[in-house]
């Protein structure tokens, strides 16, 4: 017995002197993204804060905790930001029809026909996914099948890229809209003085704006749903581009309600109603929602042969594309914005797009600067325009997936020539000498390793093309990790709060089976997720 007593005194007086903590993961491999890109072994976490990090000995000799994990040599990183992504919208399509990967209109209309069976009380029938690209003929579909199965029901099915849309007649009614009716920044497809339903941009807004709003219920379901499944891909802060400030109230109120504990940064829309709530009383932030900017569109996307081009497109003789709005509502904005602390981020993929924006930024920011206004997608940029963005210090945010998924039938619409300043990355990643990554999620898939793999191997998950596409612009291991965490951070004024593992962060952090920086390149995409933590709270645990 006394053996007993003589032991449990031991381990008493071991544990005296120890700082206690909720949490401590040791023998791991940690990569902190910090600025000399250290590697650790081990973390100690207090009220959802790193205080401590180094070796497994060190942290264990200093701390003791509620919660003690032996990684057993798994890789941990930051918590994966996503730099550019659409969470709600994402939210959203998970309970629509989805028409993903669709290898031709007969079966979208099949998808859609066993959706509206099994969801007979919905008012609206609304999908996503559909690319005319993958489709034998490769042409955009049109309304006929959809108006002789629905006669009655409106039927809205959006084009992958969000860009375009097919909407039968029963919607077209409701939305009013003609034959050969004119609308800034958008196309109402006519042929034989008919509507085909099929609407570009700005028209795909006018059917939209029909579709009842959302339910408080409604929003929660969507929300909940994409956080879990963002948790299962290694992602804890997402920036969603482009909402009104209600989402905002609603997300606000969610995540004080403890239920969303996904860290969001929102981008506004560009919409009088959001300039008349914010703009007044400047930008938001907690420690899960951060509203400091606002999503312009300057043009449409490359697929649907909206983006703006300053040639022709290869495939369509005397079609540039067109801009969304006016220069001088481009300009005006940022003329607004340029007197506030709120960033101005604008879509833009094609050249002529790029270098009206690209302009209109110079004009305003004059010089080197860290108001951080950032241009998204970046496609095309002319190479006599590349360098305005780094005069200016304007960030590019890129998509590294949207390469992969446009090589099979970009230099179609581009040119052999044109292709060559599409994509450039690394090109874009040398002006300021950092990059931020993102998904454009729902329009690509929400995988964070598929961001990855598309920056460095610049492949398709196949192996496709075997030589990559455009490599001379692939990304480093080490520029693609710090792209989809500090850099992504540093986008959205976070980089103080999250994105690398430092003491006084928020403790984001995750344990990855496999070596990001090492694995072979056809073991990147089979690497999982084995436990997030988001301000040190455990929210995903691989059984």
């Amino acid at each position: 017995m006394k053996y007993l007593y003589s032991f449990i005194i031991i381990l008493l007086l071991s544990s005296c002197g120890k700082q206690k903590v909720d949490t401590i993961v040791h023998h791991a491999t940690i990569y902190t993204v910090d600025s000399n890109f250290t590697k650790a072994e081990a973390i100690a976490v207090k009220n959802g804060k790193i205080i401590a990090i180094g070796s497994s000995d060190e942290i264990l000799h200093s701390y003791t905790a509620k919660e003690t994990i032996d990684a057993q040599g798994k890789y941990m990183y930051p918590g994966f930001i996503d730099a550019h992504a659409h969470f709600v919208g994402y939210g959203k399509s998970l309970f629509e029809v989805q028409l993903y990967d669709s290898k031709n209109w007969n079966e979208v209309i099949e998808r859609v026909t066993i959706f509206a069976e099994k969801n007979p009380t919905e008012k609206w029938i609304t999908g996503r996914g559909w690319d005319q690209n993958k489709f034998p003929d490769k042409q955009f579909p049109t309304n006929e099948l959809l108006n002789k199965l629905f006669p009655n029901k409106p039927v809205l099915l959006t084009r992958i890229d969000g860009h375009a849309a097919i909407a039968n007649a029963k919607a077209l009614e409701l939305a009013q809209l003609q034959p050969n009716q004119k609308i800034v920044g958008g196309n109402i497809e006519t042929k034989n003085g008919q509507l085909t339903g099929l609407l570009i941009d700005n028209a795909v807004d006018i059917v939209q704006s029909k579709i009842p709003a959302a339910t408080k219920n409604d929003f929660e379901k969507w929300l909940l749903a994409a956080q879990q499944n963002c948790f299962e891909q290694g992602l804890t802060t997402i920036t969603d581009c482009g909402l009104m400030y209600e989402d905002v109230e609603k997300i606000n109120a969610l995540q004080k309600e403890g239920k969303l504990l996904t860290k969001l940064c929102v981008l506004l829309s560009d919409d009088k109603k959001n300039y008349d709530k914010y703009l007044s009383k400047g930008t938001y932030k907690t420690d899960k929602l951060s509203v400091n900017g606002f999503k312009i569109y300057s043009d449409g996307a490359l697929g649907s042969r909206g983006a703006c081009l300053l040639e022709p497109y290869s495939d369509k003789q005397g079609w540039h594309g067109f801009l969304l709005s006016t220069q001088q509502h481009f300009d005006s904005v940022a003329n607004i914005l340029s007197k506030t602390n709120f960033q101005m981020c604008t879509h833009a993929i094609g050249d002529s797009a790029n270098r009206v924006i690209l302009h209109i930024y110079n004009k305003y920011l004059q010089t080197k600067n860290d108001k951080r206004w950032r241009i998204e997608h970046a496609q095309v940029v002319n190479e006599k325009d590349v360098d305005l963005f780094g005069k200016t210090s304007i960030i590019p945010s890129v998509q590294p997936t949207h390469a992969t998924s446009d090589m099979y039938w970009a230099e179609e619409r581009l040119g052999k020539t044109r292709i060559k300043t599409a994509y450039a990355f690394k090109k874009l990643l040398q002006q300021n000498g950092w990059l931020p990554l993102g998904t454009d999620f729902p329009v690509e898939d929400i995988s964070p390793f598929k961001t990855f793999y598309a920056a460095v191997v610049r492949k398709d998950s196949k192996g496709f093309p075997t030589n990559g596409f455009q490599t001379d612009n692939a990304l480093t291991r080490e520029d693609a990790l710090r792209g989809i965490t500090i850099w992504a951070a540093k986008a959205n004024f976070l980089e103080k709060q999250t994105g690398s593992l430092e003491i006084g962060k928020q403790a984001d952090f995750i344990l990855l089976d496999n070596d990001l920086l090492k694995a072979n390149d056809n073991d990147l995409l089979n690497i999982k997720v084995q436990a997030v933590w988001s301000d040190g709270k455990k929210v995903f645990w691989r059984k």
